[in-house]
């Protein structure tokens, strides 16, 4: 653009104002000739081209220099949005990061939650059936022991109490299917390790049938939910000779 408006300028030509006592009645024919101009006298007009013409803003330019032209003036507003812009967009950012942490803080407490509503689930669940278990297990206790008399009655008896006595087992047989179907489990006694985490010793006996702190009888059976014991189960445990 400066090199437009210095082109421009370098069209105008000099032209002289002739003084009163110039000798002739007319300017000399033929164009201006600079050796004739008196520099005095001489100033400068924009030639006849409406190209060449100054603009008001050229000419506000030329006057002050802080025309609109100017490279501050074209310059400062783009450059101001533009630290507007980048100013934005880091708030933006930051702000979207923010929530991308909040959001996985809230997806972290949520999982927490959903797990310890799973385990407290569970631990209801577990104490209300091992109450119930511990409430039943006496009454399987008597139909077994129901059971064992049947070895001891002779083959006189009636064939009626024969059938209460399979009706009874019969009993006994639906009450461990409900006991298994709420997951409970009796535990394995009669040739195992003693172990005193689920077995409790009432009785010792010296014996080589067996090894030493093996089980050998089971006098009541215990019982488990999983891994929590509902009940020890109480057994004779084999001891060795002195």
């Amino acid at each position: 653009m400066a090199s437009d408006k210095n082109a421009k300028r370098g069209k105008r030509i000099p032209i002289r104002f002739l003084d009163s006592d110039t000798k002739g009645d007319s300017f000399p024919t033929g164009p201006p000739d600079m050796e004739r101009l008196d520099p005095e006298n001489d100033i400068e007009i924009l030639s006849d081209d409406p190209d060449d013409a100054a603009t008001p803003d050229e000419l506000e330019t030329a006057s002050d220099g802080t025309g609109p032209e100017t490279d501050d003036y074209k310059g400062g507003p783009d450059t101001a949005e533009l630290v507007a812009t980048r100013a934005e967009l880091k708030r933006v950012e930051a702000e979207n990061a923010e929530l991308k942490d909040r959001l996985a803080r809230r997806q972290a407490d949520f999982e927490n939650y959903r797990k310890r509503m799973d385990r407290e689930r569970s631990e209801t669940y577990n104490r209300v059936v091992i109450d119930i278990a511990g409430k039943l297990l006496p009454v399987l206790d008597n139909l077994k022991r129901a059971l064992e008399a049947e070895a001891s009655v002779e083959a006189s008896e009636s064939d009626e109490f024969r059938h209460f006595l399979s009706g009874v087992d019969l009993i006994f047989k639906q009450l461990n299917g409900v006991l298994e179907a709420l997951g409970v489990t009796p535990i394995a006694s009669v040739g195992e390790q003693f172990n005193p985490h689920v077995h409790e010793a009432v009785v010792t006996e010296e014996t080589d049938e067996y090894e030493p702190d093996t089980v050998m009888q089971e006098i009541v059976s215990g019982y488990r939910l999983g891994d929590k014991l509902i009940r020890p189960a109480l057994v004779k445990v084999a001891k060795g000779n002195d």
